[in-house]
């Protein structure tokens, strides 16, 4: 007779009863979480972290990692000050006249508008959408974010989520940022090694025993990597992922339709840079030539590409006045070029203030307008700040089916007077 007949419960098998679950163990058999057990992960009877341990996992949280590069750039202009002294500070400001903003603004005018100009090359080579007028507008919002927010990129961050948003691909939009903001930096290095090792500087013995080295650890990278790839059988995921992306850099940055401008945009972008700084330190009451001052500019630049800064202030000062300081040209004089060119930098991004203000203003009334007035029944349009490549013609009805919708049968007209058949509809 069957259990189930009887009505009595059949005993579980070896197998089965080692699948149920008994009554310490955690889960249920209807998925139900259980309550979790006190010091679970922690093994019975291990001692808790010491004070040290637990500091070095409270430095190590992603919150602190974030403002780290902020607490360094305070704690750099702090050393400054207690050095220094506020004095340097206040006479650099009191040097600022009309005539070097003005300056000022014209040279901002001339490296944003090529900088533009590099950003929509490099969305181009992505086949990226990118009008050099809204990017002018956008490069300048981007500066002045840069120059008035912690880190000293929250403003290209700001630029490439817009662009990539606008245009509906947002990966394309960061790489369009990111490989413009690579190009610039690739210029800078190239040009900086070239200055410091063959011009005079407080770096040039030690440029010339590192250059060396570092070239010789670069061939030997190259090798490596020369080698892995033709040992390698067939290519890994990683390997095809990181081949597009080298595709994609080549075809922004050194294609033919685009390495002409990135490099011309480059340098101008550079000199641009450099007269600003040039002009920092005739304000500042700095008289040397421009020979010797183009190598401090250089060390004042690479300083301030270290993501260690607020709102580009911290390393760009401390390396600015220990490289006059090393040249002879003292300590103080060079903290002085360095806030008159953070100051000049900032008056040159003020437009973007403009334009950050009449996008908002933009933004708020068409919002407004919206609420106010509802269009019923109509589609959802391109948010961002660049019309859409695609026209409204790729997405309207064909002649053929405005035609074939026009005459369903049971709408049609029979025309000169013939019977109405499939051949006429």
């Amino acid at each position: 007779m069957s259990p189930q007949a009887t009505g009595t419960r059949p005993r579980p098998t070896s197998l089965e009863s080692d699948r149920l679950p008994r009554s310490g163990d955690s889960g249920s058999p209807l998925g139900e979480p259980d309550a979790p057990a006190p010091e679970a992960s922690r093994p019975a009877g291990s001692p808790s972290p010491g004070p040290i341990r637990a500091a070095l996992a409270r430095i190590g949280s992603r919150r602190v990692r974030t403002h780290l590069g902020t607490l360094a750039g305070v704690a750099i202009l702090g050393v400054l000050l207690w050095r220094l002294g506020t004095g340097v500070f206040l006479d650099g400001l009191s040097r600022i006249d009309g005539t070097s903003l003005v300056l000022a603004l014209g040279i901002g005018l001339v490296t944003t508008v090529f900088s533009a100009w590099r950003w929509a090359l490099v969305a181009r080579g992505l086949r990226i959408r990118l009008p050099f007028g809204p990017a002018v507008a956008d490069y300048y919002r981007a500066l002045f974010l840069n120059a008035a927010l912690p880190g000293g990129v929250l403003g290209d961050v700001h630029r490439a989520v817009r662009h990539g948003q606008s245009e509906g691909d947002l990966g394309r939009g960061v790489k369009a940022v990111v490989l413009e903001r690579a190009a610039g930096q690739i210029a800078l290095f190239a040009a900086g090694a070239v200055v410091l090792l063959t011009m005079p500087s407080p770096v040039l013995d030690e440029a010339r025993h590192i250059a060396p080295l570092a070239a010789l650890a670069a061939v030997g990278a190259l090798a490596v990597l020369l080698a892995l790839r033709m040992n390698r059988a067939a290519p890994s995921r990683r390997g095809r992922k990181l081949r597009g992306v080298l595709a994609e850099a080549r075809e922004g940055l050194l294609s033919r339709r685009n390495g002409p401008g990135v490099v011309v945009s480059s340098v101008v972008v550079l000199a641009g840079y450099v007269a600003m700084f040039v002009l920092a330190a005739r304000v500042a009451g700095a008289t040397a030539s421009v020979a010797v001052l183009l190598p401090l500019a250089v060390l004042a630049l690479l300083a301030m590409g270290l993501p260690l800064n607020v709102g580009g202030w911290g390393p760009r000062e401390g390396v600015t006045a220990w490289a006059f300081g090393a040249a002879g040209l003292g300590a103080g004089r060079g903290l002085a070029v360095a806030v008159v060119y953070g100051v000049l930098s900032l008056a040159a991004s003020l437009p973007g203030l403009i334009v950050l203000v009449a996008r908002w203003y933009t933004g708020l009334r068409g919002r407004s307008r919206a609420a106010a007035a509802p269009a019923p029944g109509s589609g959802h349009g391109p948010t961002g700040d660049y019309p859409s490549e695609v026209s409204v013609e790729k997405y309207a009805p064909k002649e053929s089916a405005r035609l074939a919708r026009s005459s369903f049968p049971f709408s049609a007209e029979p025309s000169e007077g013939r019977p109405m058949t499939p051949e006429s509809v």
